[in-house]
């Protein structure tokens, strides 16, 4: 009998316990464990597990779940003997900015240190722990608020990871999910600068100059430029999408998708399915399904354009429409079916997306919407240079969608001026083209 998919379900202890439909990904812990990695940014497009995956790694390590190994029976993991002794034996940290957007730098700045308080609030019987606190500590600790000062916040993390080895007597893992959505955020509404001059302190303090870190995991859509917010931390071991790291731990395989189909006896559309939903390249791993379409569709047995309608692709629309003549001509090709030649950046400089073709579709590699089909190097300049499509079926028809969408908002005025056009009325026509010259 086939098991039952929850759709949106996010938290490894929940899909477990009550038997919902798992791709077992549990070999990401023991390839990131023994890669050693002090901190390890992963950019994957969104819906691709990553917050599935920090919740699996939460379940597995921190001492709140020790004693909770049968979630991992079965899985992958549990095989070996090594990885089950370290089951639940260190502190952990897990944060998410997932949710901290907004239209100015004011609100994102409390969610960002509500997100913080949220973890103090946590941990807050520390603070009755004998001897663990001294007196200037317990003031720090009460001091993190949801409107701290900067200061504060941006040493909040270095101190909690100072108290929690010194209960637990280890160094502590850290967890942070989504850490560019911010800064998404910050380049559309146009508060950048402030943004960043922040998030620097804050990760800089985090995840660089913290002796009580054991090793941490960050997880994002993008690598931001290392010049704006990484330009301290010479620690991070950077994943993107052309690395050959943890090439199969996000997103579903050919075989993988194969097995699902079966089980819901939906192997005679996987041609469909592949045309639809086929297409990441991670590293060397090829033929990689995003997740959020195949569970999508092995619900319903529908095709549908499920992944590209999870989010308002608003900063790709800005991107492509605002974009000069050349952007949108080669777009147009791509539809078609082309494929565009380019260098290509993975460290997304935003404020170069106003003016820079090539950062435009470094971010759309990065986000999902284009692939790499090959790359080679230039004889020239000895610099790579990758061949882009766009990614598959539902990315094309997003687009298509999108491009449409610029020429739906009705303009009573110019409809008018049709009408008197059909109808060969000249005065009519006169008086609209009169009232646009004016206006211009």
């Amino acid at each position: 009998m086939a098991r039952t998919v929850a759709i949106g379900r996010q938290d490894f202890g929940e899909i477990i316990a009550n038997h919902y439909f798992y791709i077992d990904k549990t070999h990401f812990i023991k390839e990131w464990w023994e890669n050693g990695d002090s901190v390890t940014l992963i950019t994957r497009p969104r819906r691709f597990g990553k917050t599935l995956t920090m919740s699996m790694v939460e379940r597995f390590f921190s001492v709140k779940y020790q004693g909770g190994g049968e979630l991992f029976s079965g899985l992958d993991i549990w095989g070996e003997k090594k990885y089950r002794a370290l089951q639940g034996t260190y502190p952990v940290i897990n944060l998410s900015f997932a949710d901290v957007k907004g239209g100015d730098y004011e609100l994102v700045h409390r969610r960002l240190c509500r997100v913080i308080y949220e973890q103090f609030d946590q941990y807050d019987f520390l603070l009755y722990v004998d001897g663990l606190m001294s007196e200037k500590e317990k003031e720090l600790f009460h001091a993190v608020s949801k409107d701290m000062e900067d200061d504060i916040a941006s040493m909040s993390l270095k101190m909690l990871s100072k108290l929690l080895m010194k209960h637990y007597g280890k160094k502590v893992i850290i967890l942070l999910d989504e850490y560019d959505t911010p800064m998404q955020e910050a380049y559309v509404h146009g508060y950048w600068d402030e943004l960043v001059s922040f998030t620097r302190d804050l990760l800089n303090s985090t995840f660089k100059t913290n002796p009580y870190l054991e090793r941490a995991i960050m997880t994002g859509i993008t690598r931001v430029s290392k010049e704006s917010i990484f330009s301290d931390l010479n620690n991070l071991n950077v994943v993107t999408a052309t690395s050959g790291q943890y090439g199969d731990s996000f997103g579903f395989t050919q075989e993988e998708v194969s097995g699902a189909l079966y089980e819901f006896g939906l192997s005679a559309k996987e041609a469909e399915v592949k045309d639809w939903y086929d297409g990441f390249t991670f590293g060397e791993k090829r033929d990689i399904y995003n997740p959020w379409s195949i569970l999508n569709f092995i619900k319903t047995g529908k095709l549908g354009t499920y992944w590209v309608n999870t989010s308002s692709n608003s900063l790709i629309n800005k991107l492509v429409r605002e974009g000069g003549r050349a952007v949108k001509l080669t777009m147009e090709d791509m539809l078609k079916g082309g494929t565009l030649r380019a260098q290509i950046d993975e460290q997304i400089v935003f404020q170069q997306l106003d003016y820079d073709e090539g950062a435009i579709w470094s971010l759309l590699l990065a986000s999902g919407y284009l692939k790499v089909e090959r790359y080679t190097i230039s004889p020239e300049t000895g610099e790579e240079e990758y061949d882009l499509k766009i990614t598959n079926n539902e990315v094309k028809r997003m687009f298509k969608q999108m491009i449409r969408g610029w020429f739906k908002t009705p303009d009573t005025a110019y409809n008018d001026f049709v009408k008197a056009l059909l109808a060969d009325d000249k005065k009519a026509m006169n008086h609209y083209m009169n009232k646009v010259a004016l206006a211009t």
